[in-house]
């Protein structure tokens, strides 16, 4: 083998655009994705997508936790990877990114059966969740990052993986300048995952930034 195929890194092409071109969003997801525009959604990247249809489908997601809703993007690409009587739980604060994530999930004729769409308190109705009742928890707010995780932790049943998007802020969570609350926030709780023994974890630079953990 060449060694310096192996040793040499520099001079290679947009890992970053390639990856988010391997993957391809149904019409569905691409309008999904320009209302998430229009209304200042936070919704994961094509790539990121991928990802989290692959971790629904790797540990066979019947049962998801969704917290930040986004434009229903995200949902779209879970509910690509969980099975067929798969039910994603998903809560937002804003009432707009509810309802319209409930018309592209019937718009792409997905059972009203298989999702719930919650507004409110997210601390308040994520509180009232089972214990070890989940197969997967996707975070994408910074709000009460550090509550919600350990929220995670006690809604996942022992194998069930935690995906924390937005894990980066971009970059912003990598450069200690950045003293801002969502970067302080992200950053305390990327730390906290990988202190906890209860978690195996690893930390992805895909689109903004992706957590992905285990439970224990």
């Amino acid at each position: 083998m060449d060694l310096i195929s192996v040793t040499t890194f520099g001079n290679r092409g947009d890992m970053s655009a390639y990856s988010e071109s391997y993957v391809r969003e149904d019409i569905f997801m691409q309008q999904a994705r320009a209302f998430g525009v229009e209304s200042g959604a936070i919704d994961p990247t094509p790539a990121v997508g991928g990802l989290l249809q692959f971790a629904a489908s790797q540990v066979s997601a019947k049962s998801v936790v969704e917290i930040g809703t986004g434009s229903g993007v995200s949902g779209l690409w879970l509910f690509q990877g969980m099975p067929s009587d798969g039910v994603l739980t998903s809560i937002d604060t804003e009432r707009e990114l509810s309802s319209a994530a409930r018309s592209s999930f019937e718009e792409a004729g997905i059972s009203a059966q298989r999702f719930r769409l919650i507004t409110g308190v997210i601390s308040d109705i994520v509180g009232k969740l089972a214990d070890d009742n989940y197969d997967l928890v996707v975070i994408r707010t910074s709000a009460d990052l550090m509550d919600l995780i350990h929220e995670a932790h006690r809604l996942l049943r022992v194998g069930g993986t935690l995906v924390i998007d937005h894990a980066l802020s971009g970059g912003k969570v990598a450069d200690p300048t950045q003293r801002d609350f969502e970067s302080i926030s992200r950053r305390d709780g990327i730390r906290s995952i990988k202190e906890d023994n209860r978690w195996r974890s690893t930390l992805l630079p895909l689109g903004a930034g992706v957590l992905l953990a285990t439970k224990s």
